[in-house]
């Protein structure tokens, strides 16, 4: 599989359509997409089909002095879900993200997902919080080595 940094417009559609569904575009629109350091992340199927895709954007995490970029607006395409275009779009995102300087990678992940952010090195941090209308989250940490 391939992954690449891309431009807003090349994942905007997968991430409405998997994180907004029946929801009004505008809603799958981040104010992050605007910073002038975000990045954009796409993994592609073999026929170059977007499988996944993910959005980075220096954000500090609260109460932590590391040089720290977000992870935001992470979404597969059902039919490739649990294919490994999740975990290459994040491992890709990770790496891009510590080529520009950051020692820490967080993200709001939902509480269901708690095993795979685990898996690629994140932490729980802090207690589980609803993120409405998403639901259950918490705040999962990697640092970068």
């Amino acid at each position: 599989m391939r992954t690449a940094v891309v431009t807003l417009g090349e994942i905007f559609e997968l991430r409405r359509d998997v994180l907004r569904p029946g929801r009004p575009r505008e809603t799958a629109a981040f104010i992050e997409d605007g910073h002038p350091q975000v990045f954009h992340i796409a993994a592609y199927e073999p026929d170059g089909t977007l499988a996944a895709c993910a959005t980075f954007f220096p954000e500090q995490l609260k109460g932590e002095p590391a040089r720290a970029y977000r992870l935001r607006g992470m979404a597969s395409a059902d039919a490739v879900r649990g294919q490994g275009y999740g975990s290459a779009v994040l491992r890709a995102g990770m790496d891009e993200a510590r080529a520009r300087g950051a020692e820490l990678v967080w993200c709001n992940g939902r509480s269901s997902a708690r095993g795979f952010y685990e898996h690629h090195g994140f932490t729980s941090v802090g207690e589980e919080f609803q993120l409405e209308p998403a639901g259950p989250h918490y705040v999962f940490v990697a640092k970068l080595s």
